[in-house]
Formats: C-alpha cells, structure tokens, sequence
C-alpha cells in the first residue's frame, strides 16, 4: 500500500463555545464575510419571491427617489431599483462563479503538469505564463473581448482567462515541493502512470490553496466584470447587472444618486465579505500562520 500524502480540508468543529476549522476558532471576519456572501447567494436563488416588481417592467414614473413603495426609487425608465439590484446579484454571482471555474481549471492543470514534468515543459509553459502576466488582468480581459465581442458570456471567459496565471503560479509551486515526497517516489518506483500520481497523491494538496485564492478571485472576478460592463462590453441592456447599473445612472448622479449608488454598495458588499472569507480561511488553513 502507498500511503496517501493528500493533504485533507481540515473538518469544521465546535470547541469551546466557537466554531474551529483546523483546530483555529473562526474569527470575527470569517463569520461576517460568510454571512454576507450566505445572504446575497440567498436572495439570488429567491429573487422572484423577494422583489416586488419584475426588474424589466416600468412600474412607475421615472427617476422617483426612495419611497415606501420603491425602497430603492425607480431608474431613468420607471423601473424598480430594488428589484434589478436582487436580480443582478444572479448575473454578478454566477459571472464570479464561472469566471473561478474556468481560471482554477486551466490554471492549475497547467501548474500542475508544469510543476510535475519540469524540464522542458516547466519552461515553456512558464514562459507562456509570464508573457500573460505581461499584462494587467483588466487588459488582458479587454483583449479576449475585443475579439469574441461584447456579452455577459464573453465577460465571463475573458475573466476567467485573466486569472489563469495566477491559479498556474501557484498550484506549480505546490506541485514542486509535493513531487520530492518519499510517497510520490514509491509509487513512481511500482509502475503507477504519471497521470494517476498527479491526480491521487499530487494533486490533492494543491487543494486549501487553490481554495484560498478562489475565494479571492470570486470578489475580484465580480468587480472587473461589474468594470467591464460599466463600459458597455459586457452585460447589454435591459440585463439587470450591477456594473451596467452604475453606468445608467451615473450621468444622473447629482439628481438621482439612488439608481447608481445601491447597485455600487452591492458590489462592494460582495468583494468586501469574499475578501474577508479569503483572508480568514488563509489565516486559518496556512501552516505557515498556524505556528504563529
């Protein structure tokens, strides 16, 4: 029998009055960030129950500030703030969700063969990395859409492809340290194919980082999609988006805040809480900080 060297999510406990994960009481930061994301995720799945309006409806007269029947006014064509800004949590959350699949899937299978078969291959593959890294994660974005076209779609694969380097980078380095193990070896040394290793015993350590940086690629990927939309290349109108939002209402800004404003406090209320699960689950799951 080889023994296994995948590393394991630590489980989640309760001690001492607190919930542990990895034997470390969540802080004050992960419950908060956990909390908000739980509640967004909530009201995208239930959005057509937790709005009073259809969000592509003119329900009223345009531009009318925040009233008991309008909890966040109405845009510039009658339509209810309150309810796009719910429905756009569906677009931005799923962007964001997308967005990490597609740059932890890529990124890592590319840190990971990279990483495993060094030589030749590290060095192209690296070489492919830096030259992506070459550029800002926002114009790379902008590159992927100027040639597949503007669209929510589009905005999703152009993020997901700006964080490729990152997932890449990381995972390589992990799979450096985690090939020199004596289990690795021995399974090197009974036959088992390469593939197999790299799935079973290599792979598997890669996750809490992989974790860790997702979490923080989630708030990002949402932000730079929000950004991308605000420029017109990506959600199109009458899409309820919030990046498309804030771009309405933002030639209206000094008589009607309202249509730009909640669809802003949205957006950083979700990169604040995926910044602050991030931080929290590195502090907690990191070796590293754990023997502080």
């Amino acid at each position: 029998m080889i023994a296994r060297g995948s590393a394991r999510t630590p489980g989640i406990a309760r001690r001492g009055g607190g919930l542990t994960i990895g034997g470390r009481k969540l802080s004050a930061g992960f419950i908060a960030g956990a909390a908000i994301l739980a509640a967004w995720v909530l009201l995208a799945i239930f959005a057509a129950p937790a709005t009073p309006h259809d969000p592509l409806a003119t329900v009223s007269g345009a531009r009318e500030a925040p009233s008991d029947e309008f909890w966040f006014g109405t845009d510039r064509l009658g339509r209810d703030v309150f309810s796009r800004v719910i429905y756009g949590a569906r677009v931005s959350l799923i962007l964001g969700f997308i967005s990490v699949a597609i740059g932890a899937a890529l990124g890592s299978a590319l840190g990971l063969v990279s990483g495993y078969y060094r030589g030749a291959v590290d060095t192209v593959a690296m070489r492919m990395v830096d030259a992506m890294l070459a550029f800002p994660g926002i114009l790379l974005a902008l590159v992927v859409i100027a040639a597949l076209g503007p669209s929510i779609t589009n905005v999703m694969v152009a993020v997901g492809v700006s964080t490729i380097p990152r997932y890449a980078r990381l995972v390589r380095s992990t799979v450096l340290t985690v090939r020199e193990q004596e289990y690795v070896d021995a399974a090197r040394l009974l036959g088992v194919p390469d593939v197999r290793i790299m799935l079973r015993h290599v792979l598997p350590n890669t996750a809490i980082p992989v974790l860790v940086l997702s979490t923080l690629e989630f708030g990002h990927a949402i932000s730079v999609g929000a950004g991308l939309s605000f420029l017109g290349l990506g959600a199109q109108p009458p899409t309820p988006e919030w990046g498309l939002m804030v771009a309405v209402g933002r030639d209206v800004l000094g008589r009607a805040w309202w249509i730009s404003t909640f669809p802003g406090i949205a957006i950083f209320t979700v990169v604040m809480a995926t910044n602050l699960l991030g931080d929290s689950l590195q502090e907690m799951l990191d070796p590293r900080l754990k023997a502080r």
